[in-house]
Parts: structure tokens; C-alpha cells; sequence
């Protein structure tokens, strides 16, 4: 395992260079990737080159913060040139004209980019199950999913294809795969981290953070990617500190326990270990456990998946095979129509229907383009993406609006007005990452209820809008990682930082 740190520090001794370094990495996604399935594309020959420009900076001591770094994108984060599919078939053959900023901010700071990371399509699932490429497994136990949606993103990391990544977090989608993979994941505050070039899930809820092997290695990610951005209007102009330094100060942490994050559905095994880590942080770590409550969180799921489905329903509508990506096949479309139109017509001339009764009949069936609408999005998308669709589509139809898209915001509220409340007493609220080690490809497929309750200790930070963490405990009896989510105030990643460091030392 070689972090950005390690990687900097060997390099300033002379002991390594970074096209070694990105070698080694490239060795491995050549020997291990086609069993773990991270990496959807893998851009050798120009991160050699890469590699080279950057390697001449550093000689020369004017390279960025982020040289040493080997970097991972997830597939709905734009990237100029590359193919940006978010692991659909609606989007096929899609590349992108431009750069997202993150993507801009990796680059400017000598990040080395090598490729792009498998997914659930349009981040939508919590087992990267969900993919036009197929499923990502994870690198601890093939038979197992890696988590999701940026499950290529963590599997990646785990399996040292490369030091950091970035993923996306809408409900989840970065702790939950952090978690399952035994890697550090953060999911930064709401417009802490621009989302201009990320192709959007739920806009309200989409966040892009990082996964890599340290907190340290997070914090720095961090101090690049946050900050204001013109082409972002929801993007904050709060300052950005440097989070790397904020991790080291000292002082008592005080620790926020809600009840309602330690109940039924908890494996035993993850509570054991997580109840013992916040028994050595009391101990040994300067930490100050304080008992609290947040009583509207068991509305969080329900909250949750109506209002991202509905944001989904609105954002997707845009993909409709004319424009870019997949296209239903306008002869079979015609043909299709003809039929139709011919059984009508014969239907009624053995009736002896009138003839304005059978315009009328003909005027119902879909135009060539609303056929080819239909064709294209039904043959695009998955199953996953259309249950959330058809579902968001649903809460926002006339009639049910108000009982649930306006309720569900109303609960959202009463959520962010408890995590506000704690933390008037608190710095960090715990709980554990996910309610079990990572499940069996496959295991949950046919059960979606059961896959969204996943996220059950995950969304409600997405709904509040403020900023959470996971870091990696040890590991189950069956050698199953098992990660701790810290969960702070919002633009207080800082508090995260120190709580994830101090974990860090303790499991070290």
C-alpha cells in the first residue's frame, strides 16, 4: 500500500520516481483488475507522459500539492476527451467536451490520472451490482459486492490499484463502499466541492469527495478539491482551510451516540466493534462520549428515497437518444407503428365503425417520435434506474405532491433541526458506516427495500447537507472490513478530520 504521503516522501529522498510508482500500479490493474473490475478504462500510455511532465516538476520544486497522487475517476464525473457513461447504456459512447472541476483542481495541483471507475448506473444502487459494465467485487472477497454506487471507486483503493480516487455521494455512495472496503471515504458538505461537470442523480443531495487510504491523504485530497467555483452557483464561498493541519489538534472531542443509530437491524458483530473503538477513544484518546438523540431519524430512509427518486425523475428526463448516447432503431419504430395502425384499421373495418370514429382511434397511437422516446429510454436504461424514475415520477404527479414530495420536504427539515441541535453540545456525531460487512453478489438483487436499507445510517447527513466520514475499524471473523462514520457540522470537516486521525492512531 503506498499513500500520497508515503509515495511524496519517497520521492523527495530520491528513493523512487513517479513513473515507477505509476508502473507498479499499472502491473497490478493488469494482473488483478479483470477479477475485481474497478477499472472500466485504464489510460496508460498518456499517464506515462503524464507521469514524465510531472516528474520534471518535481526535480525542478515547483510541482503541486497532489504530485505523488494516483488518481481514479468515478464515470459520471466529466472528464475531457474520456467517455463519461455512468455505467449506462443511455449514455453510450458518450464523451465529454469538458473538465469538471474537480477534475480541473486534481490536474492544476499535479494529480495523475489513470482512468475511470465502474459504478452503479447514475450512482443509483448500493452494490455497483447496477452497471452496464458489470458488477465491481470487492477486492477482500471476490464473492462479495464492494459497495455502492462508487463501488469501482473504493474497490480500487483496496485493492492498491492506485492511492486515491473520487467518488460521489447522493445517499451513501462514498462511507458505504469506504466502509465495505476497508478504505477511508468522505463525503464533504453540501457546496463545499463543486459540482459543475458531475452528471446529477440528485442535485440537492450529489456531493463528489474522495476515498483513499488515510485521513491524511483525504484532508489533503480536500484542501484541493473544496472551494468556490463561478460555474457552481450552490458551490460555497466559505474559506478553506488547511485540513491536513486541523486533524492534529489536540483538545478533548466530544462524541455525540444517538440511540436511534444502535437499535434493530445493527449486525452484532459491527456493533461490537464499533462499541469498542469508542471505548479506546474514551480511554486512550482524549474523547468525551455524550449520549444524544435525533428522534426524527427513523423517517430518514422513507424522506430520503422520495425526494432523491423525485430530483432523479426530473434530471434523467433530459436523455432522450436524440441529442447524444443510445438510440432506439427508428425502421423497427416505423414498422411498430404501421402494425399498429393496420390492426386498428382492420379492427373497424370489420365492425363497420364510422370513419371519424376511426381517426379518432388512429389519433391515440404515438407519434415516430414519442415511439422513439419510449424505445430509447426503455432499452438505455436499467431496471434500477427506471424503478427510481418511475417512482419519482410518481411523488410529483398530480394528487400526490403534497402527501409526499411537500411532507417528505417538511421531515427533511426536521432532520437537519436535530443534527443542529446535537451539535450545539456535541463536535462529531458517531455511528457505525453500514449495518453489516459487505453481502453476497446477488444476495440482494430481487429484495430493493432490503438494498436501500443499506444507506439507513448514511442518508440522513445527505439530508441535513452536512459533512460525514468513514474509516476503517478491522475486520470481521470472515475478514470483512468494517468501517465508523463521523459525522460533523456543516463546513466543519475539520472535526472530522481530528475524530478520523485519532481512530487511525488507535487501529494502527
Amino acid at each position: 500500500m503506498r499513500d500520497i504521503h508515503s509515495v511524496q516522501r519517497a520521492i523527495q529522498a530520491g528513493e523512487l520516481r513517479l513513473e515507477d510508482v505509476l508502473d507498479e500500479y499499472l502491473e497490478r490493474i493488469e494482473k488483478k483488475n479483470s477479477d475485481v473490475h474497478a477499472f472500466v478504462t485504464v489510460e496508460a500510455d498518456e499517464a506515462r507522459k503524464t507521469a514524465t511532465r510531472i516528474q520534471k516538476r518535481i526535480d525542478q520544486g515547483t510541482s503541486g500539492r497532489l504530485a505523488g497522487a494516483v488518481v481514479g475517476i468515478k464515470d459520471l464525473i466529466c472528464e475531457k476527451g474520456k467517455r463519461t457513461q455512468c455505467a449506462s447504456g443511455i449514455l453510450e459512447g458518450f464523451e465529454s467536451v469538458y473538465d469538471a472541476t474537480a477534475v480541473e483542481r486534481l490536474k492544476r495541483e499535479d494529480a495523475l490520472l489513470i482512468g475511470r471507475l465502474n459504478m452503479d448506473e447514475f450512482a443509483m444502487g448500493s452494490s455497483n451490482e447496477n452497471s452496464i459494465y458489470g458488477p465491481a467485487k470487492n477486492p477482500h472477497d471476490l464473492s462479495r459486492v464492494p459497495g455502492g454506487s462508487s463501488g469501482g471507486s473504493a474497490a480500487a483503493v483496496a485493492a492498491d490499484f492506485c492511492n486515491l480516487t473520487l467518488g460521489s455521494d447522493t445517499g451513501g455512495s462514498i462511507r458505504q463502499p469506504a466502509s465495505y472496503c476497508g478504505v477511508v471515504g468522505l463525503k464533504p458538505t453540501y457546496g463545499r466541492v463543486s459540482r459543475h461537470g458531475l452528471i446529477a442523480f440528485a442535485s440537492s443531495f450529489d456531493c463528489i469527495g474522495p476515498l483513499s487510504h488515510t485521513v491524511e491523504d483525504a484532508a489533503l485530497a480536500l484542501s484541493v478539491l473544496a472551494g468556490k467555483d463561478g460555474m457552481d452557483g450552490t458551490s460555497s464561498d466559505h474559506d478553506v482551510p488547511d485540513y491536513p493541519s486541523l486533524m492534529k489538534e489536540s483538545g478533548t472531542l466530544r462524541v455525540g451516540v444517538p440511540a436511534e443509530y444502535f437499535g434493530e437491524g445493527l449486525d452484532n458483530e459491527v456493533r461490537e466493534r464499533v462499541e469498542a473503538v469508542l471505548s479506546d477513544l474514551e480511554s486512550k484518546a482524549d474523547v468525551e462520549r455524550v449520549a444524544i438523540t435525533l428522534p426524527h431519524m427513523k423517517y430518514s430512509i422513507a424522506t430520503y428515497y422520495i425526494l432523491a427518486t423525485a430530483e432523479a425523475s426530473s434530471n434523467l428526463a433530459r436523455y432522450d437518444g436524440i441529442r447524444y448516447g443510445h438510440r432506439g432503431d427508428i425502421g423497427k419504430v416505423r414498422e411498430e407503428l404501421a402494425r399498429e395502425r393496420e390492426t386498428i384499421e382492420a379492427a373497424f373495418r370489420e365492425g363497420n365503425r364510422s370513419e371519424a370514429s376511426l381517426e379518432e382511434a388512429l389519433q391515440s397511437v404515438d407519434s415516430p417520435l414519442i415511439r422513439l422516446y419510449k424505445h430509447s429510454r426503455t432499452e438505455g436504461f436499467g431496471d434500477e434506474v427506471k424503478r427510481r424514475i418511475i417512482l419519482g415520477t410518481y411523488v410529483l404527479s398530480s394528487g400526490y405532491y403534497d402527501a409526499y414530495y411537500a411532507k417528505a420536504q417538511k421531515v427533511r427539515r426536521l432532520i437537519r433541526q436535530d443534527f443542529e441541535k446535537a451539535f450545539s453540545d456535541v463536535d462529531v456525531i458517531v455511528s457505525p458506516t453500514a449495518p453489516t460487512t459487505a453481502f453476497p453478489l446477488g444476495s440482494a438483487q430481487d429484495d430493493p427495500i432490503q438494498m436501500y436499507l443499506n444507506d439507513i445510517y448514511t442518508t440522513s447527513a445527505n439530508l441535513a447537507g452536512i459533512c460525514g466520514i468513514s474509516v476503517p475499524v478491522g475486520t470481521s471473523k470472515d475478514g470483512l472490513p468494517i468501517g465508523i462514520q463521523f459525522m460533523a457540522n456543516r463546513f466543519e470537516e475539520g472535526q472530522l478530520f481530528r475524530a478520523g486521525g485519532r481512530v487511525q492512531e488507535l487501529i494502527s
